[in-house]
């Protein structure tokens, strides 16, 4: 399994390299392979040979290339922590969104953008942009945390209770953001429409450098969580008889999922059904096995992420789709095949 393993997430790779490149050249202004190439080897210092136009390296450097490696981080984000809640709950229905991460980022990010108070506006004034990812970021903690004390009972996270109170916080999250979008002018509610249905437009080399470590850290670190994962599935019992603290692998997976996510949400918004259905994908194709599911969700998030960028910034041009609908769309059909397919398998 483990050789197979390292053959499909080498096709998943390539698969993610591919979607880069033509993500890349892709758009308004055309950009040729071969002058892909010329641009990424002048700049750096390979090449003296210029085969390009100076109009299409501004584009690709400035534009394309941020956008491309900001849609390549979200979503890994969105897929690896989709994956590892997936295995820590034992339910292929979980998702990040279930325990109040993106709740909670999209309360506190509708509460900056409707409140104007002083302190709201001192903030922005000192990180400008930021300010709003940074409101959100705290929101996706504080929410993740306070629904991890309430499923905490003798030291022990109860799975029932953690999936419960997230239930119980997203529908509160989602009254108050209902409550102060209904307060908002008409300004405010055209920014929170499209904070919530999601886009890559602000990506800019600050945006992927700040997401960057709070990406990397879990794509990376996860993984090496997969055959604890393999184990919890048997069953929290049979996991610790087996050598697996569970108690801290709960706590390090539940950190992991809300800074990868809590970050993805802060910089781009919800963005639906990536880290739902990317697990799946792989269980449905190859196997659930987390040492490669884990590793290639974050690889196929990534790819399928990029995928919907390019179309949603193509499709309907001059104009942008908001690329959470894209996902929606391409998801929801994806999932209700995916119910079908089980259905059928159990009851033939």
């Amino acid at each position: 399994m483990i050789k197979n393993t390292g053959y499909i997430l080498l096709i998943l790779t390539v698969v993610l390299v591919l979607t880069m490149v033509i993500s890349s050249c892709v758009g308004a202004v055309q950009i040729s392979f071969s002058e892909l190439i010329s641009i990424i080897a002048y700049h750096t210092g390979l090449s003296e040979h210029q085969n390009f136009e100076a109009q299409q390296a501004a584009v690709f450097l400035n534009l394309r290339l941020p956008r491309v490696l900001l849609g390549v981080l979200i979503g890994a984000a969105l897929g690896v922590s989709g994956a590892a809640i997936q295995g820590l709950f034992r339910n292929p229905l979980a998702e990040p969104g279930l325990i109040g991460i993106s709740s909670g980022a999209t309360l506190f990010a509708v509460i900056m953008i409707v409140l104007e108070t002083k302190i709201f506006k001192e903030l922005t004034g000192v990180i400008g942009f930021y300010a709003l990812s940074l409101a959100s970021f705290i929101g996706a903690g504080l929410t993740t945390m306070l629904v991890y004390r309430i499923a905490m009972r003798n030291g022990k996270t109860i799975i029932t209770t953690l999936l419960l109170g997230g239930i119980a916080i997203n529908a509160l999250a989602g009254a108050f953001i209902g409550l102060l979008t209904y307060m908002a002018t008409d300004a405010q509610l055209r920014n929170i429409t499209f904070w919530s249905l999601g886009s890559l437009g602000g990506a800019s080399w600050p945006t992927v450098t700040t997401l960057l470590p709070f990406v990397l850290i879990p794509v990376f670190g996860l993984p090496f969580l997969a055959k604890s994962l393999n184990a919890l599935a048997l069953g929290e019992s049979q996991a610790m008889h087996m050598g697996v603290n569970v108690k801290v692998v709960k706590r390090i997976i539940i950190a992991m999922a809300t800074m990868a996510v809590g970050a993805s949400v802060a910089v781009a918004g919800m963005i639906a059904f990536i880290g739902l259905i990317i697990p799946h994908i792989l269980r449905m194709t190859f196997t659930a096995d987390h040492r490669l599911v884990v590793p290639g969700a974050a690889l196929l998030g990534a790819a399928l992420l990029t995928m919907a960028d390019l179309i949603a910034r193509t499709v309907v041009a001059p104009a942008e789709l908001p690329i959470g609908i894209l996902t929606a769309m391409i998801g929801a059909p994806v999932f209700i095949y995916i119910i079908i397919t089980e259905r059928n398998k159990n009851n033939p």
